[in-house]
Formats: C-alpha cells, structure tokens, sequence
C-alpha cells in the first residue's frame, strides 16, 4: 500500500469525516441519490467506506441508505467484512473495467502518489456514472510555515499540486470544475475538489492548454477563465472558488 499522509488509519478518517463526509451527510437529496461508491485508493480497514456502507437516512426513525462500496487497492486484501463493501485487488491508477458505473469516486490522500494523474482522472471519468461526483483531496506541497515557504515532497509523492495545477488537471480529464466545489484553509496543507463527471470527454493535455479550455469548454470556474483572458496564466490570486456551504474562497489569502 503506498504511503499516506497520515500516521494512522484512524486519523486519515478522521482527516476524511471533518471536512467531506460530514458536510456531504447534510445533503438529505445527494445522500439518497448515491447507489455505489468507489474509493480509489482505499486502505484496509476501509474507514470511509464503511461510513457510506453504514449511512442512514437522517429521519427521526432512520432507514439503511443500502449504498454499494467498492474498494480499490493493490493489497491483499481488507481486514474488515461488510455486505456492502466488496474488494478490487487491482492498482486504482489503472483501475477502468467495471460492471456497473459508479455514482461517487471517492480519492482522499492517493493523487498525489500517481505516476500519471492525467491518464488516472482520465480512467477515473470512465468510471463515473452520468453526472457521477469525484471527490479529491491532496496535500499542497509549498506552504507558508512560521512566515517561511516550505517546499516539501513527501516519501511517496511524484507530483507538486496547487490549486490552479488541480484545476487544470481535473477540467482537461473531463470534469466539470465550472460546477465544482473547492476548498483550501489557510491554516492546513490541504487542497479539496468536489466535481462532476461532465459530457465532455478527456483531451489531450499536450494539445489542451489553458487557453484551449477557457475559449472552447466551459468546464473551467468563471474567476479562472477570467485570470486567464486578462493574463494569458491562470493565477492563484485570481481565484474565488465556493464550497459546499454557499461560501466563496479568494485564494489570494490562502
């Protein structure tokens, strides 16, 4: 299993249920919409997905969502049982063939990891059902610490994210970053994209720049097709990005 960002499975979780699944529980509509979940990158006690295999409704007499979980991972196998939760020994970076497409792509700490992450969000949106939701969180790897920017790269980590980088990787892979939901605190390393499975298909991110997807999809948030027109560069500070709340992030003071 590769290297997370967290010293136990437990904090991982943790890390997961604070600032995703507990917001995303409050959606009482989403909630019931969702039949399978993927998690790309599950670890072996499958913490997430034995949160959505176990999610209720929030009724004052709660009924069993029955939502069907997949775990993906090149590990031998989990170390828990659930009749929701079935095991895929397969790599989720090359992870393409299934029976039936699933609603939620679930990758929380595991991008960051992929030698490629524009094949594997390209694979990923194969998965997706129509309008299906990614969800992704990867730690930024240049940050402000103590007034000093620290430049780190993890055991594992092959690749340097920011958001802008994230944005672009995610819209030329086919999803719908102009409808996404974003969110980056200025206090933590992390970066979290929620986003959807558009009708476009995957470009070629050799031959689709930013100015490609700006003037040609309307996959891209609107403050990043307008940092572009104006600058010819998508720049962080121009970004106002919102997040499931309602509220709007201006990345200039993160």
């Amino acid at each position: 299993m590769k290297y997370s960002s967290f010293s136990s499975q437990q904090l991982a979780h943790a890390h997961s249920a604070k600032f995703l699944l507990n917001e995303l529980y409050r959606y009482d509509d989403f909630m019931e919409s969702v039949s399978t979940v993927a998690h790309l990158g599950c670890q072996t006690d499958a913490l997430d997905l034995l949160w959505w295999a176990n999610a209720t409704t929030r009724d004052d007499n709660p009924l069993p969502l029955d939502i069907k979980c997949t775990a993906v991972n090149d590990f031998d196998k989990l170390s828990v049982k659930h009749n929701n939760i079935s095991f895929v020994n397969q790599s989720p970076e090359t992870f393409t063939r299934v029976k039936r497409p699933f609603d939620v792509l679930w990758c929380v700490d595991y991008l960051q990891t992929c030698i490629n992450p524009y094949q594997v969000l390209s694979n990923w949106w194969h998965l997706g059902a129509k309008d299906a939701m990614l969800v992704i969180s990867v730690p930024q790897s240049t940050n402000i610490n103590f007034n000093v920017q620290d430049y780190d790269v993890n055991i594992d980590h092959k690749y340097h994210f920011t958001m802008p980088l994230l944005i672009y990787m995610l819209a030329v892979s086919g999803w719908d970053c102009n409808a996404g939901f974003f969110k980056k605190n200025v206090d933590s390393e992390w970066l979290y994209a929620i986003v959807y499975k558009s009708e476009t298909e995957p470009m070629d991110p050799v031959k689709t720049n930013l100015y490609k997807l700006a003037s040609e999809t309307t996959l891209l948030p609107p403050s990043a097709v307008d940092s572009i027109t104006k600058y010819g560069k998508l720049r962080q500070r121009d970004l106002i990005l919102p997040w499931l709340d309602k509220s709007s992030m201006w990345m200039e003071q993160q």
